[in-house]
C-alpha cells in the first residue's frame, strides 16, 4: 500500500501546547485540521520561525491526532528557539504535507524500525499507523545516554545507549541485525554516520530499507535545488523526491548533511 498522494496547504496553526521533554527538545501540539486530513507518515511540514528568519524550518511530522499535529525538534538555533517561546493559543505559519513518505506493503506484518537520537521524530507517526493497522512494530531506538524520548505504547522497543545507562551499550546498528528474520520491512532515520553504517551492513544487501533523510532546506518543494543528492537514478531532490528513499539508491560516500 502506498502512503504519498496528498495536497498542500499553508495554514495559521494554533498552538495547544509546547513542552521541553528532554534537554532542548520540545514536544509542540498544533490544531490544523487541513494538514492533518492530509499527512502521511515521513512527509514533513516548513515551519516560518518569526519575523527575522527569511527561510522556514523543515520539521518532520511527529504524530497525528485527529485535527491534531505534532512535531518534535530540538532548539539549537533563532528559528528554533523562537518556536521554543510560542504559547498556547498563538499562531505559527506551516507549509505542508511535504515530500513523499513511507511506503508500507499490504502484505507486510512485521516491520523493523531502526532510530538514532531524534532519527526518532518520522518513525513514531509511522509506527502509530502500523499499529493501528495491525501490524507488529518492533523499534530499535539508540541514544547517547538516557536522556530518551518515551515512545507510545504498542511499540515493542529494543534500547541502546553509548554510555550504557539503558539497554544495550553501544550502538543501536550492533543490534540490527539479530531482527532481520522476523521482519517484513525496514525502515530508519538518524544521524549521517549511523545510516552510512546501515548502508554497509552486508546483512541488507539485499532487503529493502527506506531511509528517512534530515537536509537543510531553502524552500521544501522542489524550486531552490538547495537538498540536491547523488543517486544511483542520478541527482534527486529531498524535500521533493524523498525524504524517504531506498537505502541502496543513495551514493553515501557523496551524501554531506
Amino acid at each position: 500500500m502506498s502512503w504519498k498522494d496528498t495536497r498542500l496547504n499553508q495554514v495559521i496553526a494554533t498552538v495547544i501546547s509546547n513542552i521541553e521533554v528532554l534537554p532542548h527538545v520540545h514536544l509542540m501540539w498544533l490544531e490544523c485540521p487541513s494538514i492533518c486530513r492530509e499527512t502521511l507518515p515521513g512527509q514533513f511540514v516548513m515551519v516560518r520561525c518569526g519575523e527575522e528568519t527569511i527561510l522556514r524550518r523543515p520539521l518532520s511530522i511527529h504524530q497525528i491526532e485527529g485535527d491534531r499535529l505534532a512535531i518534535l525538534y530540538t532548539v539549537i538555533g533563532k528559528g528554533t528557539q523562537w518556536l521554543a517561546t510560542r504559547q498556547p493559543g498563538e499562531g505559527v505559519d506551516i507549509l505542508g504535507p511535504l515530500g513523499n513518505g513511507f511506503m508500507v506493503d499490504d502484505d507486510s506484518r512485521n516491520l523493523l524500525l531502526v532510530a538514532g537520537g531524534m532519527g526518532i521524530a518520522p518513525l513514531v507517526f509511522l509506527a502509530d499507523k502500523a499499529v493501528a493497522e495491525g501490524r507488529d512494530v518492533t523499534l530499535l531506538y539508540g541514544t547517547a545516554n538516557n536522556d530518551r524520548y518515551a515512545v507510545p505504547t504498542g511499540i515493542r522497543e529494543v534500547a541502546a545507549t553509548e554510555d550504557g545507562s539503558v539497554g544495550h551499550q553501544g550502538m543501536i546498528t550492533e543490534l540490527v541485525p539479530e531482527y532481520l528474520e522476523a521482519t517484513d520491512q525496514t525502515f530508519t532515520c538518524g544521524p549521517l554516520p549511523m545510516l552510512q553504517n546501515i548502508a554497509n551492513m552486508s546483512e541488507l544487501e539485499e532487503r529493502s530499507v527506506q531511509v528517512s533523510l534530515e537536509m537543510r532546506m531553502g524552500c521544501g518543494f522542489g524550486v531552490c535545488y538547495s537538498c540536491t543528492i547523488k543517486t544511483v537514478d542520478g541527482l534527486k531532490q529531498v524535500c521533493k523526491d524523498g525524504p524517504v528513499f531506498e537505502l541502496n539508491n543513495i551514493v553515501w560516500e557523496e551524501i554531506r548533511i
